[in-house]
């Protein structure tokens, strides 16, 4: 009866590998079971004499997509590249001065910075600086300039529809001279009374920028607040239609929608601006690629924010739009596309040793056909814990899980709620793709890294949130504990 010890034996040959690559990560282990692809890898960082230890491994070389993980390495390319304190200028040129009387003879050019974090509230500041410069009239056109880069070609479905409709945000388009993150805001606040409309109103004119479809309706008080906006165009230009209920007691709401040309957005809010600033523009608005003539005068301008700060936000709030822009500020040569910003990130991740195979064709993750490793993460993660003067705002976008700002994160015991800081990275077609990325520290106060990166396939059932968080933080807490 040697029989059943071979066979026992047989099965354990076959579930040796499996256990193998899942050592460390028993949790991920049974998500692995039902079919999801999962590469992941934790290990100390070395300190004195104590060199970097593997502490969990799951298939760490295979390469899957990263959704919005991919956004730490652009965050860990543009800080190399500029800086923390880094800021990002936009200017108002023109080849002429004002005259005695505040008259500008010609165009007034908007010379987009590529700014990712450029808001409203740096254009009213760029109109008042136009207004102390002498201006008070421009004999000629407001001409809108993203001779950087704009319009930039979309290579995702959601982004390709956004020029005809847009029910969200985070799909905008991307131009050197883009505002607001590529999206129109309007504000949305209860009327007086129940039964009446809501007030609707633009975020930052007092034209109606954009057009507003307004079907919202005040409800008494608790009633519910339940809003959705849908922006579309027409041959007069966007329209945001907006509609559900608010209740008389609910704070005002701001709902932001993708723009159907970020350029032209710039424009519209621009010269409503320059007309509240008291100049008057003679010819409207037009949009270039052109880079404003040599020679010409700059006549106002604004800095952005210290890139450190964009950062934060960036991370913070997985925004695509801000990623998407920094990266392409990565490419020296004018005019670049997604492809090009994606591989200027990916040649700074190649310079890190050991890094590996790695695929990005944009900065934000967006594009599908990213692909990293946990273990080539791992080596940037790293990379930037070892530089210490770029590693304090590198660390600083990350999530901590008790304060994230994504609340699905708020999971977990509290040791991974309070021992780790993370990004994570979320798709649902054409698989599904839960990611997550970041440090931990242990018992002792020692550093370490850690990648998970989950893909569905065409098979497997829809996965959430709760179940993947859950599962890293079971699988986290006794490395976390134990060293």
């Amino acid at each position: 009866m040697l029989f059943r010890p071979l066979l026992v034996c047989f099965f354990l040959l076959l579930w040796l590998p499996i256990a193998a690559l899942a050592s460390g990560f028993p949790s991920l282990a049974t998500l692995q079971s039902e079919g999801f692809q999962i590469g992941a890898e934790a290990r100390l960082l070395p300190v004195g004499n104590d060199p970097s230890r593997i502490l969990g491994s799951m298939s760490p070389a295979r390469e899957l997509s990263p959704a919005s993980v991919t956004k730490v390495y652009t965050a860990a390319a543009v800080l190399d590249k500029f800086g923390p304190q880094h800021r990002f200028t936009t200017r108002l040129m023109s080849q002429a001065k004002p005259d005695a009387n505040g008259v500008l003879i010609g165009d007034l050019v908007f010379d987009g910075g590529g700014d990712p974090g450029f808001t409203s509230e740096d254009l009213w500041r760029l109109a008042q600086r136009l207004h102390e410069a002498g201006v008070r009239q421009v004999d000629g056109r407001l001409i809108i300039s993203q001779w950087r880069f704009g319009p930039v070609k979309c290579l995702t479905t959601d982004r390709c529809r956004v020029s005809e409709r847009s029910d969200n945000a985070y799909s905008a388009l991307l131009s050197s001279v883009g505002v607001n993150y590529g999206s129109w805001c309007v504000a949305v606040a209860p009327a007086e009374q129940a039964g009446q409309p809501a007030r609707v109103v633009g975020c930052d004119s007092k034209v109606a920028l954009p057009r507003i479809e307004n079907s919202v309706t005040t409800q008494a008080a608790n009633g519910g607040t339940e809003l959705s906006a849908r922006r579309v165009s027409d041959v007069n230009g966007d329209v945001l239609q907006v509609s559900g209920k608010i209740s008389t007691n609910a704070y005002p709401r701001q709902l932001y929608r993708a723009s159907s040309d970020p350029a032209a957005q710039t424009g519209e809010l621009l010269l409503d601006m320059l007309t509240q600033s008291g100049i008057s523009v003679r010819d409207g608005y037009a949009i270039s690629t052109l880079q404003p003539v040599s020679g010409s005068h700059q006549l106002a301008a604004v800095d952005g924010k210290p890139l450190q700060e964009g950062l934060l936000r960036m991370l913070n709030y997985s925004n695509n739009f801000m990623a998407d822009m920094m990266a392409l500020n990565l490419v020296d040569s004018p005019r670049p596309d997604l492809a090009q910003a994606g591989a200027a990130v990916s040649a700074f991740a190649h310079s890190l040793p050991g890094q590996g195979p790695l695929r990005l064709d944009s900065g934000s993750g967006l594009t599908t056909t990213n692909r990293v490793t946990a273990a080539g993460t791992n080596v940037l993660l790293e990379g930037m814990f070892q530089r210490s003067s770029l590693f304090p705002s590198f660390v600083a976008g990350l999530q901590s899980p008790e304060n994230g700002v994504m609340r699905f994160i708020r999971r977990g015991s509290p040791t991974f709620q309070n021992n780790v800081m993370i990004k994570t990275g979320t798709l649902s077609q054409p698989v599904t793709v839960r990611a997550m990325t970041g440090y931990f520290r242990t018992r002792t106060n020692r550093w370490g890294v850690f990648t998970v990166l989950v893909n569905g396939t065409a098979s497997t059932p829809y996965l959430s949130w709760t179940r993947v968080v859950d599962s890293i933080a079971a699988d986290l807490e006794p490395m976390i504990n134990a060293n």
